[in-house]
């Protein structure tokens, strides 16, 4: 069997990893991948949204199953064309996919079927947005919409970092041309509730906790995310029935009914608010770095997960009970600018995973190469145990240019 995974961060990484457990001995290929993804695939050179590129190099290469990982592919309608051509392909189709790209979409359809979230109005003119804001009551969240790569979204606690948000989202050119949805502000714990979705059936991954900011005690700007871990003592099993059945269910029922049936990995960034669960966000493909402390925990065969929801089967999953933390290891000055090629030492030491985000190989050694650069993830029975193993396997990797948040996963201690 022949797979081809699209993508080059940490998140490829770990679906590479899992693909290459199946008892299938499938043939792996990544476009482009990276220096890590490297060790268990063939990396191929080929940027994620070149869709007719990777098309000519699926039917070359007889791929018998397509996985995409991030959003801009999605954006770019390479579901869409594989699914032309007659290939097999694992994400959501460009219209399907809107439910990320575009936020004013999201809001739309969760307000016409009823699934809980924020209060929200959208504008694309900057006087009129401003004017809003002036009117209602800070923190406020505005959110580019359109693909920012996880990193639009700003919580405003002042006036001045309101209209200086406002000015650079829809006057500036830094995002692009678009609009803003300005949300009320919710109060509560944020977790990431992934599902296997085709169509109207969704299977659900176990629950993450992401921290955004890139700092410990959640300080300084937003990120990519800077660690997560699996399970979550504040999320009840009442409280996952109520997301399953209000939120994400409701979700895929109402892709269908719009004529715009999901079929892949529907992420929605939830919030346990003292009104219930609400939708801060929802993604059309793996969290990040969710996904790094979610697949290790997958017993069952990755590829045959991947092809029954492609073809529009319920996939039949199975979790081990492990509790898993991950650590994100990014370059100083990360999300702002940062400087590359550094040297990495002591990954071979490290007794876990380690998942590539932003590495390259120079003169057989791994450098820095992006603003998060590897994920080390760490298994064991009880969460204090997963962290305090994955705080000494994250010491071991010597660099003179990256830094780590210290409390992954001390929310999970408040409960």
């Amino acid at each position: 069997m022949n797979v081809l995974v699209i993508g080059s961060g940490g998140r490829e990484h770990a679906i590479v990893e899992a693909i290459s457990r199946s008892p299938k001995a499938p043939k792996i290929y990544a476009a482009p991948g990276n220096a890590g993804i490297a060790q268990l695939a063939e990396c191929v050179a080929i940027k994620d949204t070149e869709v007719d590129k990777l098309l000519e190099f699926a039917k070359a290469n007889s791929i018998d199953l397509t996985v995409v990982g991030p959003e801009a592919a999605l954006a770019a309608g390479v579901v869409d064309a594989f699914r032309a051509a007659g290939l097999k392909i694992f994400g959501p189709t460009k219209a399907a996919a809107e439910i990320e790209a575009s936020k004013d979409f999201a809001k739309r359809l969760m307000v016409k079927y009823d699934v809980p979230t924020a209060a929200y109005e959208t504008f694309s003119d900057f006087d009129a947005a401003l004017a809003y804001v002036k009117k209602g009551s800070l923190p406020t969240v505005l959110k580019y919409d359109g693909l920012a790569a996880g990193k639009g979204v700003v919580i405003a606690t002042t006036m001045e970092e309101a209209e200086a948000t406002l000015r650079d989202m829809l006057l500036d050119t830094r995002f692009g041309k678009g609009s803003v949805v300005i949300e009320e502000f919710l109060t509560g714990e944020e977790f990431s509730l992934m599902c296997f979705v085709a169509g109207n059936k969704i299977c659900a991954m176990p629950v993450a906790q992401d921290h955004k900011r890139a700092y410990d005690n959640d300080e300084g700007p937003n990120t990519g995310g800077m660690g997560a871990y699996t399970e979550l003592p504040f999320i009840s099993e009442e409280d996952h029935a109520y997301a399953m059945e209000k939120i994400m269910q409701r979700v895929a029922d109402a892709m269908v009914a719009e004529g715009t049936p999901f079929t892949g990995v529907l992420y929605g960034g939830l919030m346990k608010t003292p009104n219930g669960i609400k939708v801060i966000e929802f993604n059309a493909r793996f969290g990040d770095p969710e996904t790094e402390v979610i697949l290790p925990r997958l017993t069952s065969d990755m590829c045959q997960v991947f092809c029954d929801v492609a073809d529009g089967k319920t996939p039949v999953i199975e979790w081990d009970d492990q509790a898993t933390l991950g650590v994100v290891l990014a370059s100083k000055g990360y999300p702002g600018s940062y400087e590359k090629g550094y040297v990495i030492e002591g990954t071979e030491a490290v007794d876990g995973s380690i998942y590539h985000m932003g590495t390259a190989l120079k003169d057989g050694k791994y450098v820095t190469s992006g603003g998060r650069v590897m994920i080390v993830v760490c298994q064991a029975p009880t969460l204090r145990e997963a962290q305090q193993k994955a705080a000494a396997e994250v010491a071991k990797i010597k660099c003179e240019n990256l830094f780590h948040r210290t409390d992954i996963g001390d929310k999970a201690f408040k409960f």
